[in-house]
């Protein structure tokens, strides 16, 4: 069977057409031959796409002009370091003396209460006494020594709050603004307005853990429906494949088979000008046609000194340890490389490794966090380190991040902690942060947000303000509304500003 091209073929490069006619067969051997070493389409599959509204793909009359921020931004680059399973607040960043002295005690006007799993039992006092770090003297727990040589450069936000008890939506909550899937989360938003700082990688990376996805999986960092090349790419800090060319194809041959697929793909973007998915998934494939150089040499650790290795942990006996430091060191290659927002995750959703699943306590916490901290607490404390030593804290937002915090009573016949979306903590350090300061209070049992009560939309209002965005005025057009990360509130956390 024969094609007929229907264009002028010497005005391309070419290989294999002879008057103007093609064979099927050797055209897509070409192709195939030719792309051969484009392995890493497989992470552009079609769960990578999200859905892109009938009338979605128009900016809103308040959006920015591509990479020009609102103002001068403080930060040109974030790294989330998210925290599944609803890290406990009261075991981990606020000491609660109250606790202590009314442990064994019923929770005063909710002796009776219900939460995630049912009922309650009385107040638990944290199983550690909190030591005071820094010259702030900042309380936190003992199973963070690395942490606390950072207190002083971190802004603590002890009052935040959330509107779900469950995990997928709380996390999607914590990544979106929103407790529904479909909307884009905070690193697309990002890749919306400041576009890409390097043309061979992408702009928005999401790392998981070794242990899996985070509860609701790819919905913490898909595009919703911002066009669908801000989906994050997923990488890990595992050896990619061998993406080299074979030998046997010339470079002019894979150059020419480029051009002729692009030439494809710009004939049928302009015969459908109304589809705004299709250049985004154009856009997404030719990323990963540079990646093909690219990923590799930023994901291939063997060049860092052994110091660095030793810094993060990366040789330790605990391969959930070495993971998540090989994904730290991962995270920062990729900030000096050029990708604007790195996802990391540390602990996910169940998978069976070693018996260990993520910080969701319910039944045992003592003995659960002593395996999660120490796995934690190193390797973050050195990402933190590193960055400052290479001089990249000045211009680099870290967050700090879970979907809610736990019950101050013990889960009834546990001694662990149940859900609580009404406080819990999450902290902010580096570019134009105030550090050494804890932002808002729980009450004294940490059951409830009572002191400045902070929302996911503040906190993303700051973390906006950072990178040089009025919250308020980045939008992008879907169904009839101009659309925000903050939702519909949303309001600047001034006092942990430098």
């Amino acid at each position: 069977m024969k094609m007929h091209l229907g264009f002028n073929p010497s005005k391309l490069p070419h290989r294999a057409w002879t008057d103007q006619l093609l064979s099927r067969r050797g055209f897509l051997n070409d192709v195939s031959t030719g792309l051969t070493g484009i392995g890493l389409l497989s992470l552009l599959q079609k769960d990578l796409f999200g859905a892109v509204s009938a009338g979605g793909g128009a900016r809103g009359t308040g959006g920015p002009t591509r990479t020009k921020s609102h103002y001068a931004p403080r930060a040109k680059r974030v790294i989330q370091i998210f925290c599944p399973g609803a890290a406990s607040h009261i075991d981990l960043w606020e000491h609660k003396p109250e606790l202590v002295k009314r442990h064994g005690t019923p929770l005063p006007g909710e002796g009776n209460f219900l939460s995630f799993q049912g009922k309650n039992g009385n107040l638990m006092k944290s199983p550690w006494n909190f030591v005071p770090c820094g010259q702030s003297g900042k309380l936190i727990n003992p199973l963070l020594p690395y942490m606390a040589a950072h207190v002083d450069d971190i802004a603590f936000i002890h009052s935040m709050h959330t509107k779900t008890n469950t995990h997928g939506p709380g996390c999607i909550f914590m990544n979106t603004g929103h407790a529904t899937e479909g909307f884009p989360s905070t690193g697309a938003w990002l890749s919306y307005a400041l576009g890409s700082d390097n043309e061979s990688l992408p702009t928005f990376v999401s790392i998981p853990d070794l242990r899996g996805e985070p509860p609701n999986g790819k919905a913490n960092w898909s595009n919703g429906f911002l066009p669908a090349n801000h989906q994050a790419i997923i990488m890990a800090s595992r050896p990619i494949r061998n993406l080299k060319t074979p030998d046997r194809v010339s470079l002019k041959e894979e150059t020419a088979t480029r051009d002729l697929i692009q030439f494809f793909n710009e004939a049928h973007a302009d015969s459908n000008p109304g589809d705004s998915e299709l250049r985004a998934r154009m856009a997404a494939y030719e990323l990963a046609a540079r990646m093909q150089l690219s990923a590799p040499e930023v994901s291939d650790l063997s060049s860092e000194p052994k110091s660095i290795r030793r810094l993060y942990g990366v040789d330790s006996s605990n391969k959930l340890k070495a993971a998540y430091a090989q994904n730290c060191i991962l995270s920062r290659r990729l900030l000096e490389n050029g990708v604007r927002y790195v996802s990391l995750y540390c602990a996910s959703r169940a998978s069976g490794v070693d018996g260990l699943l993520n910080w969701d306590a319910h039944k045992t916490l003592k003995p659960d966090y002593e395996r999660h901290c120490p796995i934690f607490d190193q390797p973050t404390a050195a990402l933190l380190t590193d960055l400052k030593q290479r001089g990249m804290m000045d211009d680099t937002l870290v967050l700090w991040t879970t979907e809610f915090g736990r019950m101050p009573t013990h889960q009834e016949g546990t001694t662990g902690r149940d859900h609580n979306p009404d406080g819990f903590t999450c902290w902010m350090m580096g570019a134009g942060i105030k550090g050494g300061v804890s932002f808002g209070a729980t009450d004294d049992f940490g059951r409830r947000a009572a002191v400045n009560p902070t929302t996911v939309w503040d906190f993303y209002a700051t973390v906006l303000h950072l990178l040089g965005f009025d919250h308020t005025r980045l939008t992008y057009y879907n169904n009839g509304f101009d659309r925000r990360l903050t939702d519909v509130p949303g309001y600047l956390i001034k006092d942990i500003l430098a």
